[in-house]
């Protein structure tokens, strides 16, 4: 299996605390991946360190092929990073957000459409200036510019968090969707009843260690909405 992320010993420092403090793994193309563990244990350092927004001090950190220092510019093309924020303009409308996003990642209009309509923003909602929408309706909005881009690599922090049950059953779906198109998702949940049900392999993180490295005890179903 060709490896998508491949971390040797990586030292990532936040001040000087080590946020991560030496992790290895290696998580191949196709796997829908769970990061688990308590607040503070390097979930989020580790998806920033996949997205080449984070030096090491120590070790290897290889994403696509790339290191993710030397690689960081080819990796922002490649690579699709969600964490809190959701990093769309308030005074334009959803649509606009996507018709800019789109434009810069060379998303076509029908492949824009699609990605809004797979979460559920289409119709007059579409029409609604983002700092209108509940936070369920941008955190959906967002994901749809994530998805217009198709990234090889997904890299999600909490993102069914502000969702209702609808947004994340379609979010599931899209990424259910995405991985049988051959992307690679590394997500980190702190809903672990919701993420069960999507993880080939669980990482659990302790201390900015990786503590446990298992695989689905029964393998997610196939299929999904449009991405």
């Amino acid at each position: 299996m060709e490896a998508v992320v491949d971390l040797h010993d990586a030292v990532v420092l936040l001040g000087r605390f080590p946020a991560l403090a030496g992790v290895t793994v290696t998580i191949g193309a196709g796997e829908l991946v769970v990061l688990r563990g308590p607040n503070g244990a390097g979930k989020t350092t580790l998806l920033r360190l996949c997205a080449g927004l984070l030096p090491r001090v120590r070790g290897s950190a290889t994403v696509l092929g790339l290191d993710t220092e030397h690689g960081a510019r080819a990796l922002a093309r490649r690579v699709g990073l969600l964490g809190h924020r959701n990093g769309l303009y308030e005074d334009l409308t959803a649509r606009e957000n996507m018709r800019f996003w789109g434009r810069a990642i060379g998303a076509s209009r029908d492949e824009q459409n699609a990605a809004l309509a797979a979460l559920g923003i289409e119709g007059r909602l579409a029409e609604v200036a983002v700092g209108r929408l509940s936070a369920g309706q941008r955190r959906r909005t967002a994901l749809a510019v994530l998805a217009a881009r198709r990234p090889e690599l997904w890299l999600l922090d909490e993102p069914h968090t502000g969702l209702d049950t609808d947004g994340r059953d379609r979010l599931d779906g899209l990424l259910r969707a995405a991985v049988t198109a051959g992307a690679t998702v590394l997500l980190a949940s702190h809903d672990l009843d919701r993420a069960a049900g999507l993880a080939t392999r669980t990482l659990t993180l302790v201390g900015g260690r990786v503590a446990g490295d298992e695989p689905a005890a029964v393998p997610p179903a196939k299929g999904g909405g449009p991405c």
